[in-house]
Parts: C-alpha cells; structure tokens; sequence
C-alpha cells in the first residue's frame, strides 16, 4: 500500500512502484531495515548523526526537560534556562571570542538568517545598497529562499522564477572569481560572501590550497561580510576542531550551524554572529524583528547539551581526525577502478567517490544495500560518505570493501 508520506528530493513516481526503505533502528555506526537487515550507515544519516545512533543519554536529557518545561520563545526577554546555557557554551567554541548566538531551528533557518541579518546590518551602517549576497557554483545552502537563491546547484532552482533579487554566483574554486564580481557590480552592492568549507551536497568537494584564506582577506579587503556555511563541517566533522573556521583561522563575520549541533536528534540550528556585526543592536534601541517560534527550543537545547557531553568525553574531536586519515587511506585506491573517475577525501570525516557516469549514481545507493552499505548519490554522480565518528577503522575497511564489491 502506498504511503501518504511526500519524500523530499524524490521520484515519488519511483517511490510508489518500488516502495520506500523504511529504517526502524540503529545503533553506533549502523542501522537496520524494518526486516530486520542490518546497514553500515555511510553517511551518518545525513551528515548529522555525528556521536552515532541509539545514544539514550541524548534521549534521556530531552525526556528530562520535556517534563520541566518542553519550550518557551526567545521573543522580547524570554528564554528557557537550559537555551541560555547553550548559548552560553557555545560562545565558548565560537572561532571569535564574544560572538553571540542566534537559534534557529535548522540549516536553511540559519541560512536565511544570516542573509537577512548581512543586509540589515549594512542598513543600520548607513549603507543600504550593499544588499548582494554571493555564493558559489557546486554549493548547497538549504532550501529556503536565500539558500536557494544563493546555492551553486541549478536544478535545485528550476521552475521557481526569480527567488530574491540580489544574489550572485562565481566558482567554487577560483578566488578571482570573487574579485570579478567585485570589480564588476562594485563593493559597495555586495552585502556578504557566503563559502562553504568543504562542498557538502553538491558533490564533497575539498578547498584548493589556499582557496579559504584568499576569500577571507578579499572580504575583508573589501568590507564584504565572510558568512562561513559549517552546517556540514560544524561540530567536529571538520576534524580534530570544533569547527572549519577554527582549523582554518577564518574568523567569519557570521558562522551558520545545525546537524551536528544535536547529531540530528532533535531539529535545531545555530548562528554564531561576531562582534562585529552584532554590535549595532546590543547599542540600544534597535530591534530586529526576525526570529522563529521553535528558535532555541528546550527540548533540542538539551540535546544539544548532553550531544556536547558526550564529543568532549569521548574525545570525538580527535576520532574524527582519525577518521579524516582512515577514510583517504581505505579509500582511495577505489579510484583506480573503471568505473570510478576519482575519490575525494583527506579532509575531515568526509569523502566522496565519483562514479565516472553520473547516471549510475542513483542505481548505485540501491546496489551497495545488497551490500549491506547505505548510501547516497550527491552532487553530480558522487557518492556520499560522512560517517558518524564512532565508526572504527575496521568499519572504514567494511565499508570500502562493500563499495569494492557493488563497484565489481
């Protein structure tokens, strides 16, 4: 019996005939089918269940705090207690001392939120022209308005006209791309740049060398805001630090943030805003007049906690670090295979392998199940792999072993 549920970025069509894969369970770096086959979970979910499945810690904090108080809003002077305490810790990671922390309630939210927060902020500087904001080909930033609009994926575009005036594209790869732009439409329209550390769904693509640093100081050298996208790379997936601006000394003026915030147990995301662009509005007497009913909700602010716990407990910093040099070493040699164009990896508990015929990709996710894997296609015929950091070295060799096997 078909079921009434709508899959995002589906064939629905496809889904009706052939049914869904309805997953029951799972538990550290694997999953389970509801007949019972077991999976080893390559992509952590998606990208998010970075301390690993069935943590009842996690769950048991949000049991704790539903039965106190499940929400109140952070509108005007409210907040919920243990929200406050979130915000409080995580100031204490932010790559810029004294940055404040706006709740939200996922990626797109934070996205969206940091392009209307570039905008009013170059308004109450008194320069209101400066309302373009730039992303990047390949790029992905959710699938609200702004993110959209911004992201470097046109297919996800087509069919919406125009989505919001005032936004631009230049290559994911070339800094001087930036500095076209610049020297085209003029500084003095562009509100804010916004960069992803590592390409997540348009096809897990690493920075050049250089490349991160090199549009920092162009923003910087051309009084452009630098939005650094890390709801991937944020919260350790980065490898070895809390987050891809604090390896890579990117000091963004704005910082947007979710899955591994909670590892996906409960919906939340976070922007971490600098001094800088937050001062204007702790002056006094400025409001502005954005926010989301379930922004900081109690419920996923103690998730996020006891998730917190549990990464500098077990050292999940450095395992990700580990995972960063396990995932290259198990699996790059697949690149030697005929039908594999090449692997990305080497950065962070991410990797891709790119299937030389884009068209296979899709087939593929369904094929590495009869090995026991679960996949996902991402970009233009890459394979997604972000495993969560409990996966041991053992389970990166099962995995490039079951990726060996589909491939033939």
């Amino acid at each position: 019996m078909a079921s009434a549920l709508w899959h995002g970025f589906a064939d629905m069509g496809a889904v009706e005939q052939k049914g869904a894969f309805v997953v029951s369970r799972g538990e550290g770096a694997y999953i389970w089918d509801d007949r019972g086959n077991r999976y080893l979970d390559a992509t952590a979910g998606l990208w998010f269940t970075n301390v690993g499945h069935g943590r009842a810690e996690i769950a048991d904090a949000v049991a704790e705090q539903l039965r106190t108080v499940a929400h109140f809003s952070n509108f005007s002077d409210f907040v919920p207690e243990t929200t406050a305490a979130l915000a409080d810790r995580l100031a204490t990671i932010a790559p810029v001392p004294g940055s404040k922390i706006f709740f939200t309630s996922g990626g797109s939210d934070s996205v969206d939120t940091a392009a209307k927060l570039a905008r009013r902020y170059w308004h109450e500087m008194g320069k209101p022209s400066k309302t373009i904001v730039v992303g990047r080909q390949k790029a992905y930033h959710g699938m609200h308005v702004a993110g959209t609009a911004l992201a470097g994926i046109p297919a996800n575009r087509e069919g919406y006209g125009e989505l919001m005036p005032d936004s631009a594209t230049v290559a994911w790869n070339d800094a001087k791309g930036l500095l076209e732009l610049i020297e085209k439409v003029g500084a003095d329209t562009i509100a804010a740049f916004f960069c992803e550390p590592v390409i997540g769904a348009g096809g897990v693509y690493l920075p050049p060398e250089g490349y991160l640093a090199e549009v920092r100081d162009i923003c910087r050298e051309h009084d452009i805001l630098f939005v650094v996208d890390e709801v991937v790379t944020g919260f350790g997936r980065i490898g070895g630090e809390w987050f891809a601006s604090t390896r890579f000394d990117l000091q963004p003026d704005m910082m947007t943030t979710a899955k591994g915030l909670t590892s996906g147990y409960v919906p939340m995301g976070a922007v971490f805003i600098a001094p800088r662009v937050a001062e204007p509005f702790f002056a006094g007497g400025v409001w502005w007049r954005h926010g989301y009913t379930y922004g900081g909700h109690a419920g996923a602010a103690a998730a996020a906690l006891a998730n917190l716990d549990i990464i500098e407990r077990e050292n999940l910093l450095a395992e990700s670090k580990r995972l960063e040099s396990s995932l290259h070493e198990h699996l790059a040699p697949l690149a030697d295979h005929p039908r594999v164009e090449e692997v990305r990896s080497g950065l962070g508990a991410v990797a891709a392998v790119q299937l030389a015929d884009p068209a296979e990709a899709l087939p593929f996710v369904n094929t590495l199940r009869e090995f026991a894997i679960s996949g996902r296609a991402a970009g233009q015929g890459a394979m997604q792999i972000s495993p969560s950091f409990v996966m041991t070295d053992d389970q990166v060799a099962q995995l490039a072993d079951g990726f060996r096997r589909a491939l033939g």
